[in-house]
Protein backbone atom coordinates (compact mmCIF):
# COMPACT_ATOMS: atom_id res chain seq x y z
CA UNK A 1 0.00 0.00 0.00
CA UNK A 2 1.08 3.64 -0.97
CA UNK A 3 1.73 5.63 1.99
CA UNK A 4 -0.78 8.60 2.38
CA UNK A 5 -0.04 11.30 4.64
CA UNK A 6 -3.24 12.81 6.60
CA UNK A 7 -3.55 16.45 6.91
CA UNK A 8 -5.63 16.77 9.91
CA UNK A 9 -3.42 17.80 13.52
CA UNK A 10 -5.17 15.38 15.66
CA UNK A 11 -4.02 12.28 13.17
CA UNK A 12 -0.85 13.75 12.28
CA UNK A 13 0.17 13.96 16.08
CA UNK A 14 -1.41 10.56 16.29
CA UNK A 15 1.84 9.62 14.07
CA UNK A 16 3.73 11.18 16.86
CA UNK A 17 1.94 8.39 19.20
CA UNK A 18 2.83 5.78 16.95
CA UNK A 19 6.78 6.26 16.52
CA UNK A 20 8.43 3.05 17.72
CA UNK A 21 12.31 4.49 18.12
CA UNK A 22 13.95 1.25 19.47
CA UNK A 23 12.90 -0.90 16.33
CA UNK A 24 13.80 2.58 13.68
CA UNK A 25 16.73 2.24 14.97
CA UNK A 26 16.98 -1.29 13.63
CA UNK A 27 15.07 -1.73 10.54
CA UNK A 28 15.57 1.97 9.18
CA UNK A 29 17.41 1.11 6.26
CA UNK A 30 15.15 -1.48 5.16
CA UNK A 31 12.23 0.28 2.32
CA UNK A 32 9.83 -1.45 4.98
CA UNK A 33 11.30 0.06 7.82
CA UNK A 34 9.97 1.39 11.06
CA UNK A 35 10.06 5.03 10.02
CA UNK A 36 8.14 7.81 11.47
CA UNK A 37 6.59 8.91 7.88
CA UNK A 38 6.87 12.30 10.25
CA UNK A 39 9.67 14.12 7.68
CA UNK A 40 7.02 16.21 5.75
CA UNK A 41 5.17 17.95 8.77
CA UNK A 42 8.68 18.64 9.97
CA UNK A 43 9.65 19.96 6.85
CA UNK A 44 6.21 22.55 6.71
CA UNK A 45 6.70 23.52 9.96
CA UNK A 46 3.16 21.61 11.22
CA UNK A 47 5.52 19.91 14.38
CA UNK A 48 8.83 20.44 15.56
CA UNK A 49 11.87 18.14 15.61
CA UNK A 50 12.10 19.24 20.14
CA UNK A 51 8.01 18.47 19.72
CA UNK A 52 8.83 14.99 18.53
CA UNK A 53 11.62 14.53 21.13
CA UNK A 54 10.01 15.36 23.97
CA UNK A 55 6.90 13.54 23.15
CA UNK A 56 8.49 10.02 23.11
CA UNK A 57 10.60 11.42 25.99
CA UNK A 58 7.25 11.72 27.72
CA UNK A 59 6.20 8.19 26.82
CA UNK A 60 9.51 6.84 28.87
CA UNK A 61 12.05 6.31 26.15
CA UNK A 62 15.21 7.07 27.27
CA UNK A 63 17.86 8.79 25.10
CA UNK A 64 19.91 5.89 24.70
CA UNK A 65 17.17 3.58 23.85
CA UNK A 66 16.93 5.70 21.10
CA UNK A 67 19.73 6.85 20.18
CA UNK A 68 19.21 6.11 16.16
CA UNK A 69 16.38 7.91 16.28
CA UNK A 70 17.30 10.87 17.86
CA UNK A 71 19.92 11.45 15.74
CA UNK A 72 18.05 11.58 12.40
CA UNK A 73 16.26 14.71 14.15
CA UNK A 74 19.73 16.31 14.94
CA UNK A 75 20.76 16.16 11.51
CA UNK A 76 17.65 18.09 10.43
CA UNK A 77 18.12 20.62 12.52
CA UNK A 78 21.96 20.37 11.49
CA UNK A 79 21.04 20.88 8.04
CA UNK A 80 19.10 23.99 8.76
CA UNK A 81 21.99 25.23 10.71
CA UNK A 82 24.32 24.83 7.38
CA UNK A 83 21.24 26.75 5.59
CA UNK A 84 22.04 30.16 7.85
CA UNK A 85 25.40 30.23 6.99
CA UNK A 86 25.85 28.87 3.77
CA UNK A 87 23.75 29.38 0.33
CA UNK A 88 23.05 26.01 -0.59
CA UNK A 89 22.74 26.64 -4.40
CA UNK A 90 26.65 26.22 -4.26
CA UNK A 91 29.32 24.05 -3.68
CA UNK A 92 29.88 23.68 0.76
CA UNK A 93 33.18 22.23 0.59
CA UNK A 94 34.33 21.75 -2.92
CA UNK A 95 33.58 21.45 -6.59
CA UNK A 96 32.33 18.36 -7.86
CA UNK A 97 34.28 16.51 -10.36
CA UNK A 98 33.91 14.79 -13.00
CA UNK A 99 31.06 16.13 -14.12
CA UNK A 100 29.47 15.83 -18.15
CA UNK A 101 26.22 17.25 -18.11
CA UNK A 102 24.15 19.81 -16.00
CA UNK A 103 21.19 18.59 -16.76
CA UNK A 104 19.38 14.92 -15.35
CA UNK A 105 19.49 11.51 -17.31
CA UNK A 106 15.96 10.93 -18.86
CA UNK A 107 15.44 7.41 -17.97
CA UNK A 108 16.11 8.31 -14.16
CA UNK A 109 13.00 10.96 -14.70
CA UNK A 110 11.27 8.86 -16.88
CA UNK A 111 12.11 5.40 -13.49
CA UNK A 112 13.21 3.19 -16.49
CA UNK A 113 17.42 2.97 -15.63
CA UNK A 114 16.90 -0.41 -15.12
CA UNK A 115 17.60 -0.79 -11.62
CA UNK A 116 14.21 -1.95 -10.70
CA UNK A 117 14.84 -0.86 -6.68
CA UNK A 118 15.51 2.71 -7.82
CA UNK A 119 12.69 2.88 -11.04
CA UNK A 120 10.18 1.84 -8.52
CA UNK A 121 10.96 4.66 -5.70
CA UNK A 122 10.34 7.19 -8.50
CA UNK A 123 7.56 6.12 -9.58
CA UNK A 124 6.28 6.71 -6.02
CA UNK A 125 7.68 9.84 -5.20
CA UNK A 126 5.51 10.89 -8.41
CA UNK A 127 2.23 9.45 -7.18
CA UNK A 128 2.98 9.89 -3.16
CA UNK A 129 5.13 12.65 -3.04
CA UNK A 130 7.58 10.65 -0.82
CA UNK A 131 10.92 8.67 -1.09
CA UNK A 132 12.65 6.33 1.34
CA UNK A 133 15.90 8.12 2.79
CA UNK A 134 18.59 5.45 1.28
CA UNK A 135 16.29 5.86 -1.74
CA UNK A 136 17.33 9.14 -2.67
CA UNK A 137 20.81 8.31 -2.01
CA UNK A 138 20.89 5.60 -4.81
CA UNK A 139 18.95 7.69 -7.22
CA UNK A 140 21.74 10.41 -6.04
CA UNK A 141 24.60 8.44 -6.28
CA UNK A 142 23.15 7.28 -10.26
CA UNK A 143 22.73 10.48 -10.72
CA UNK A 144 25.79 12.03 -10.01
CA UNK A 145 28.30 9.72 -10.24
CA UNK A 146 27.20 6.90 -12.64
CA UNK A 147 25.92 9.81 -14.80
CA UNK A 148 28.03 12.48 -13.96
CA UNK A 149 25.13 15.44 -13.85
CA UNK A 150 26.23 18.29 -11.62
CA UNK A 151 24.18 17.82 -8.38
CA UNK A 152 22.36 21.22 -8.53
CA UNK A 153 19.34 20.20 -11.09
CA UNK A 154 18.66 16.46 -10.02
CA UNK A 155 18.41 18.14 -6.49
CA UNK A 156 15.79 20.49 -7.76
CA UNK A 157 14.57 17.65 -9.53
CA UNK A 158 14.10 15.59 -6.30
CA UNK A 159 13.06 18.58 -4.29
CA UNK A 160 10.07 19.84 -6.06
CA UNK A 161 8.15 16.21 -6.03
CA UNK A 162 8.62 15.74 -2.16
CA UNK A 163 6.32 16.44 0.46
CA UNK A 164 9.49 17.02 2.62
CA UNK A 165 10.82 19.15 0.62
CA UNK A 166 13.89 20.66 2.50
CA UNK A 167 16.01 22.67 0.60
CA UNK A 168 18.63 22.62 3.54
CA UNK A 169 18.28 18.46 4.29
CA UNK A 170 17.54 17.91 0.02
CA UNK A 171 20.72 20.31 -1.03
CA UNK A 172 23.15 18.77 1.59
CA UNK A 173 22.89 15.67 0.87
CA UNK A 174 22.84 15.64 -3.10
CA UNK A 175 25.82 17.14 -2.20
CA UNK A 176 27.36 15.23 -0.05
CA UNK A 177 26.83 12.18 -2.45
CA UNK A 178 28.34 14.07 -4.99
CA UNK A 179 31.18 14.53 -3.24
CA UNK A 180 31.11 18.52 -3.08
CA UNK A 181 29.88 18.12 0.75
CA UNK A 182 32.45 15.36 1.24
CA UNK A 183 35.54 14.03 1.01
CA UNK A 184 34.67 10.85 -0.79
CA UNK A 185 31.74 10.13 -3.33
CA UNK A 186 29.12 7.54 -2.19
CA UNK A 187 29.00 4.47 -4.50
CA UNK A 188 26.18 2.01 -4.26
CA UNK A 189 26.35 -1.08 -5.93
CA UNK A 190 23.17 -3.80 -6.97
CA UNK A 191 23.68 -6.16 -3.80
CA UNK A 192 23.19 -3.45 -1.64
CA UNK A 193 20.41 -2.20 -3.20
CA UNK A 194 18.78 -5.52 -3.19
CA UNK A 195 19.43 -5.94 0.67
CA UNK A 196 17.91 -2.92 1.71
CA UNK A 197 14.49 -2.74 -1.17
CA UNK A 198 14.12 -6.26 -1.44
CA UNK A 199 14.74 -6.82 -5.39
CA UNK A 200 16.92 -10.20 -6.50
CA UNK A 201 18.58 -8.26 -9.53
CA UNK A 202 21.70 -9.56 -10.91
CA UNK A 203 23.70 -8.65 -14.19
CA UNK A 204 22.73 -5.08 -13.85
CA UNK A 205 25.60 -2.16 -14.78
CA UNK A 206 25.56 -2.09 -10.59
CA UNK A 207 25.91 -5.76 -9.93
CA UNK A 208 30.06 -5.36 -9.44
CA UNK A 209 32.20 -4.09 -6.73
CA UNK A 210 32.82 -0.69 -5.21
CA UNK A 211 36.29 -0.27 -6.94
CA UNK A 212 34.63 -1.10 -10.43
CA UNK A 213 31.80 1.42 -9.62
CA UNK A 214 34.67 4.22 -9.43
CA UNK A 215 36.24 3.05 -12.92
CA UNK A 216 32.83 2.95 -14.50
CA UNK A 217 31.85 4.49 -17.74
CA UNK A 218 28.49 5.83 -17.58
CA UNK A 219 25.58 3.24 -19.05
CA UNK A 220 23.69 3.84 -22.63
CA UNK A 221 20.98 3.61 -20.47
CA UNK A 222 22.11 7.06 -18.38
CA UNK A 223 23.66 9.27 -21.20
CA UNK A 224 20.61 10.76 -22.68
CA UNK A 225 19.91 13.83 -20.25
CA UNK A 226 17.09 16.95 -20.70
CA UNK A 227 16.17 19.40 -18.17
CA UNK A 228 13.49 18.38 -16.12
CA UNK A 229 10.44 21.43 -16.63
CA UNK A 230 9.93 22.84 -13.04
CA UNK A 231 7.08 25.15 -12.68
CA UNK A 232 5.17 26.02 -10.00
CA UNK A 233 0.87 26.54 -10.12
CA UNK A 234 0.55 28.68 -7.49
CA UNK A 235 -3.19 28.96 -6.62
CA UNK A 236 -5.75 31.86 -7.38
CA UNK A 237 -5.81 35.10 -5.34
CA UNK A 238 -8.46 36.03 -3.29
CA UNK A 239 -9.03 39.09 -1.34
CA UNK A 240 -7.88 39.27 2.35
CA UNK A 241 -9.11 41.88 4.65
CA UNK A 242 -6.41 43.24 7.41
CA UNK A 243 -7.52 44.57 10.95
CA UNK A 244 -4.80 47.02 10.80
CA UNK A 245 -4.97 47.41 14.27
CA UNK A 246 -4.41 43.99 15.24
CA UNK A 247 -0.56 42.47 14.67
CA UNK A 248 -0.02 40.18 11.68
CA UNK A 249 1.36 36.63 11.62
CA UNK A 250 3.02 35.25 8.80
CA UNK A 251 2.64 31.38 7.81
CA UNK A 252 4.51 30.35 4.63
CA UNK A 253 5.65 26.92 2.66
CA UNK A 254 8.38 26.54 6.15
CA UNK A 255 5.83 27.36 8.99
CA UNK A 256 2.60 26.25 9.36
CA UNK A 257 2.86 25.46 12.60
CA UNK A 258 -1.27 25.53 13.84
CA UNK A 259 -0.19 26.04 17.73
CA UNK A 260 1.85 29.64 16.89
CA UNK A 261 0.14 32.16 18.47
CA UNK A 262 -3.18 30.50 18.75
CA UNK A 263 -4.56 31.91 21.20
CA UNK A 264 -3.69 35.70 20.69
CA UNK A 265 -6.08 37.68 18.07
CA UNK A 266 -4.34 38.75 14.58
CA UNK A 267 -4.09 38.85 11.06
CA UNK A 268 -3.26 35.35 10.20
CA UNK A 269 -1.90 35.27 6.28
CA UNK A 270 -0.63 32.28 4.73
CA UNK A 271 2.18 34.54 2.29
CA UNK A 272 2.62 32.38 -1.28
CA UNK A 273 5.56 34.73 -3.21
CA UNK A 274 5.60 33.76 -6.71
CA UNK A 275 9.59 34.75 -6.42
CA UNK A 276 10.50 32.22 -4.05
CA UNK A 277 8.26 29.02 -6.16
CA UNK A 278 10.54 30.47 -9.03
CA UNK A 279 13.81 29.94 -7.31
CA UNK A 280 12.43 27.09 -5.52
CA UNK A 281 9.55 25.12 -7.47
CA UNK A 282 7.73 22.75 -6.40
CA UNK A 283 4.47 20.61 -7.70
CA UNK A 284 1.29 20.54 -7.48
CA UNK A 285 1.11 17.50 -5.19
CA UNK A 286 2.73 19.99 -2.61
CA UNK A 287 1.03 22.74 -3.18
CA UNK A 288 -1.80 21.13 -2.69
CA UNK A 289 -0.05 19.17 0.68
CA UNK A 290 0.87 22.60 2.19
CA UNK A 291 -2.51 24.34 1.50
CA UNK A 292 -4.28 21.27 3.14
CA UNK A 293 -2.15 21.58 6.53
CA UNK A 294 -2.74 25.40 6.15
CA UNK A 295 -6.48 24.61 7.25
CA UNK A 296 -5.67 23.34 10.71
CA UNK A 297 -4.98 27.34 11.25
CA UNK A 298 -8.17 29.02 11.75
CA UNK A 299 -9.38 31.94 10.43
CA UNK A 300 -5.80 31.86 8.06
CA UNK A 301 -6.02 33.78 4.62
CA UNK A 302 -4.08 33.47 1.65
CA UNK A 303 -1.96 36.19 0.16
CA UNK A 304 -0.24 35.78 -3.72
CA UNK A 305 1.95 38.69 -3.79
CA UNK A 306 5.91 39.36 -2.35
CA UNK A 307 6.70 40.28 1.41
CA UNK A 308 7.02 44.02 0.15
CA UNK A 309 3.55 44.36 -1.66
CA UNK A 310 1.63 42.65 1.31
CA UNK A 311 3.22 44.95 3.65
CA UNK A 312 2.33 48.09 0.87
CA UNK A 313 -0.79 47.15 0.02
CA UNK A 314 -2.24 46.21 3.48
CA UNK A 315 -0.08 48.70 5.49
CA UNK A 316 0.54 45.69 8.18
CA UNK A 317 2.69 47.62 11.60
CA UNK A 318 3.71 44.48 13.68
CA UNK A 319 4.37 41.74 11.69
CA UNK A 320 5.52 38.18 13.63
CA UNK A 321 7.48 35.65 11.76
CA UNK A 322 9.75 32.07 12.09
CA UNK A 323 13.15 32.24 11.50
CA UNK A 324 14.36 30.72 7.92
CA UNK A 325 17.16 30.56 5.99
CA UNK A 326 14.68 31.23 3.12
CA UNK A 327 12.82 34.31 4.21
CA UNK A 328 15.93 36.95 4.62
CA UNK A 329 13.65 39.18 2.57
CA UNK A 330 11.23 39.94 6.08
CA UNK A 331 11.56 42.89 8.17
CA UNK A 332 9.29 42.42 11.11
CA UNK A 333 9.37 40.46 14.57
CA UNK A 334 11.27 37.68 13.95
CA UNK A 335 11.03 34.58 16.17
CA UNK A 336 13.31 31.66 16.59
CA UNK A 337 12.06 28.16 15.53
CA UNK A 338 11.79 25.25 18.30
CA UNK A 339 14.94 23.55 17.72
CA UNK A 340 15.96 20.57 20.27
CA UNK A 341 19.61 22.44 21.16
CA UNK A 342 18.48 26.32 20.97
CA UNK A 343 22.35 27.58 21.71
CA UNK A 344 24.15 25.70 19.06
CA UNK A 345 24.37 27.39 15.78
CA UNK A 346 27.36 28.40 13.01
CA UNK A 347 28.87 26.54 10.70
CA UNK A 348 29.67 22.77 11.95
CA UNK A 349 31.86 21.27 8.74
CA UNK A 350 30.57 17.78 9.81
CA UNK A 351 27.49 16.19 11.32
CA UNK A 352 30.40 14.28 13.54
CA UNK A 353 31.50 17.73 15.30
CA UNK A 354 28.12 18.91 15.78
CA UNK A 355 26.94 16.07 17.60
CA UNK A 356 30.14 15.55 19.98
CA UNK A 357 29.02 19.77 20.35
CA UNK A 358 25.49 19.03 21.63
CA UNK A 359 25.37 15.70 23.03
CA UNK A 360 26.12 16.50 26.82
CA UNK A 361 23.43 19.39 26.45
CA UNK A 362 20.74 16.67 25.28
CA UNK A 363 21.64 14.67 27.98
CA UNK A 364 21.29 18.02 30.41
CA UNK A 365 18.03 19.28 28.29
CA UNK A 366 15.94 16.38 28.33
CA UNK A 367 16.95 13.89 31.40
CA UNK A 368 14.07 14.72 33.32
CA UNK A 369 11.17 15.01 31.13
Amino acid sequence: MPIQFETNYNAIVEKIDQIDPIAYGTTRNYIDGAVSYLSPYISRGFISTRQVLVHLIKKGYTLEQMTSFVKELCWRDYFQRVAQVKDLQQEIKQQQTPITNHALASSLIKGTSGIEGIDKAIHDLYTTGYMHNHCRMYTASLACNIAKSHWLHPAQWMYYHLLDGDWASNACSWQWVAGANSQKKYYVNQENINKYTHTQQQRTFLDTSYEALEQLNTPSVLLNTELFNLKTVLPQQSTITVQSDLPSFLYNYYNLDPLWHRDEQGNRILLIEPAFFLKYPISKLCMDFMLALSKNIQNLQIYIGSFESLMETHKLTTVYYKEHPLNKNYTGQEETRDWIIADTSGYYPSFFAYWKNIENKLKVTYHDH
